[in-house]
């Protein structure tokens, strides 16, 4: 059985072009992005929330203009110490996540992940302890977003009932924050997805947990302008 403890070392997958969130990324990665009303980019908020979980170690995977990154946080009073990567070629996703873990400080102890565009809060504990009692080689965060279409609900005969404006989906998704225990880093594939291979063996293994994020816990991938946007306006509504 796993121990319960905490882990203290993270990989932050920051490499993303982040396309579809031009022209912000025309002259920055996505995680290099800002919060409107912050001052503070996608990142700079995701090493304050891992710092505040007891993270004292974070390797940060660059790619795309990787420099920009790199130069915000040499110069960044950051919250715990950061190394950063750069791959010497593409490695797909599982393959990149295995090169940034190779430069992880205990290499013997549990690991979190997360996407670099991914803003959150909930209590990595929890997951940690969750993970822990499940006794899992890889544990994933499950969130579950709200449809961006207002939903329309009827009955057996088809008249309509009511209408109901961005409901919860009904499906449960990869919320991309993880908890890893020392042995997944071998699983990974040198190149690759790790999304087609280690996840889907561990799952037949029953070595896969997923942690569903606790009611009310916020969640929002950022991917396009509009959450941005909307990431703003919860901000501004929960202060």
């Amino acid at each position: 059985m796993q121990t319960s403890t905490h882990p203290t070392q993270a990989v932050v997958l920051a490499g993303g072009q982040g396309s579809r969130l031009r022209p912000y990324t025309d002259d920055r990665p996505k995680p290099m992005v800002e919060i409107p009303g912050t001052g503070t980019p996608i990142i700079g908020h995701q090493l304050a929330w891992l710092a505040a979980e007891g993270v004292t170690d974070a390797v940060v995977s660059c790619g795309h203009l990787a420099e920009v990154l790199q130069d915000w946080l040499a110069s960044a009073d950051l919250p715990l110490r950061v190394t950063t990567v750069v791959e010497p070629e593409p490695l797909g996703r599982g393959g990149g996540l295995k090169y940034a873990a190779a430069r992880l400080p205990e290499p013997d102890q549990p690991w979190y992940a997360t996407n670099g565009d991914i803003w959150t809060r909930f209590s990595l504990r929890d997951m940690a302890d969750f993970h822990a009692e499940r006794d899992a080689t890889a544990t994933l965060a499950l969130a579950r977003p709200r449809i961006p279409w207002g939903a329309v609900e009827t009955d057996a005969f088809g008249h309509i009932t009511d209408f109901i404006e961005a409901p919860p989906s009904p499906y449960l998704i990869n919320a991309g924050v993880y908890v890893f225990s020392p042995a997944f880093t071998k699983l990974l594939p040198d190149r690759g997805d790790h999304e087609r291979t280690t996840f889907p063996r561990l799952a037949r293994e029953r070595s896969l947990a997923g942690f569903p994020l606790p009611q009310g816990a916020y969640w929002r991938a950022i991917d396009t302008a509009k959450d941005l946007t909307e990431a703003a306006k919860e901000l501004t509504e929960s202060r």
